[in-house]
């Protein structure tokens, strides 16, 4: 309720309804004077903010250490003292995408291949005495030319298995001729397929280690919308297992998966931690991040047990089923994304 002084007339500003008492029974509204000083525009900024943080970590502790108990909350009605599911997807999701790809952005230079310490770019850029003093270093004191040099370099990644596509044909009217001679024959598909590494290796200069960075960094910024995808069809397939419960509408197993995905996102920002920490400390965190993953599936049937209020057998069955499910599902969402990943390359 704010603090600004009630209206004199009884009249809402928001919908025109008679206002009996200080909020509007049409619409909610608070009957107050619409003019507001700049202190209470930032008291109020303040106290929604301790307000939402107050809400999301009381449901973060509710979520985190009784499984399924916010969800059954939500379900039956007692939803006051619990950050709205939607909302608090949004904000674990973005807060977890913006570590993640912040983190992901400082690897990006592993993918860039590198001869005696230098990049293509820097390669690329030397002068002809400094390129000639350069491949002399790595040609056992002989000289190469930087057409010399593309063949060294296509030797060396095919040797370390770098090479990312392998289309021998320098242009698309090079790949027409072969295909209009007969000495190759390929479907429509396998056309495009050429088409499309033809067209990479012409943007990209044949450079294979900047068309893998592009290519995983296509793939690694559709993560977002792959898991959104997959919380509605993780939904579906409770709907489906738990069929003949009729008092568990389809909302209820979204709110579920939402508040499963939460804990998943939760869990995954502590791995982050745990892989920064032991890089910095030098430790293996494998034995941690393996209790992390492990404790993920034990979450998930402790909530599916509580949620649903199943004996134990059955509980165990359908959590088998999800998740083989589910396996199935992200394996087919993968296998589309990392297509739609190689098309935007």
């Amino acid at each position: 309720m704010s603090h600004l002084n009630e209206r004199s007339h009884k009249n809402c500003l928001n919908c025109n309804a008679e206002v009996h008492g200080r909020f509007c029974h049409v619409c909610g509204q608070e009957n107050i004077e619409p003019v507001e000083t700049a202190w209470h525009l930032v008291s109020h900024f303040f106290k929604d903010i301790t307000h939402f943080d107050g809400k999301f970590f009381s449901t973060v502790k509710y979520l985190i250490f009784k499984p399924g108990f916010v969800s059954k909350e939500y379900m039956i009605g007692r939803r006051t003292s619990y950050l709205n599911p939607v909302r608090m997807y949004v904000f674990t999701s973005a807060i977890f995408f913006l570590i993640f790809f912040s983190f992901s952005k400082q690897n990006d230079k592993a993918l860039d291949i590198q001869v005696k310490g230098k990049t293509l770019e820097q390669i690329d850029a030397m002068d002809s005495t400094s390129f000639d003093a350069f491949s002399r270093l790595i040609n056992n004191g002989k000289p190469m030319t930087r057409e010399g040099f593309k063949v060294y370099l296509d030797t060396t990644q095919q040797k370390r298995g770098i090479h990312f596509t392998t289309s021998k044909y320098a242009s698309k009217v090079a790949y027409d001729s072969v295909l209009q001679s007969g000495k190759k024959k390929h479907n429509w598909l396998e056309r495009q397929l050429v088409y499309k590494e033809i067209e990479v290796n012409e943007k990209y200069k044949n450079n294979q280690g900047q068309i893998l960075k592009a290519f995983t960094n296509n793939l690694m910024h559709s993560f977002p919308q792959m898991l959104f995808i997959s919380l509605p069809l993780f939904a579906l397939m409770l709907k489906l297992l738990y069929l003949r419960r009729k008092e568990y509408y389809y909302a209820n197993h979204a709110i579920f998966s939402i508040h499963l995905y939460v804990f998943v996102f939760i869990i995954l920002l502590v791995m982050i931690g745990v892989d920064e920490m032991s890089e910095l400390l030098h430790w293996d965190a494998g034995t941690v991040m393996g209790i992390l993953l492990l404790g993920i599936l034990f979450y998930e049937y402790k909530a599916m047990r509580y949620f649903y209020e199943q004996r134990r057998g059955k509980t165990i069955l359908k959590f088998i089923l999800l998740n083989l499910a589910m396996l199935v599902i992200m394996m087919i969402l993968f296998t589309i994304f990392i297509l739609l990943s190689l098309m935007k390359v």
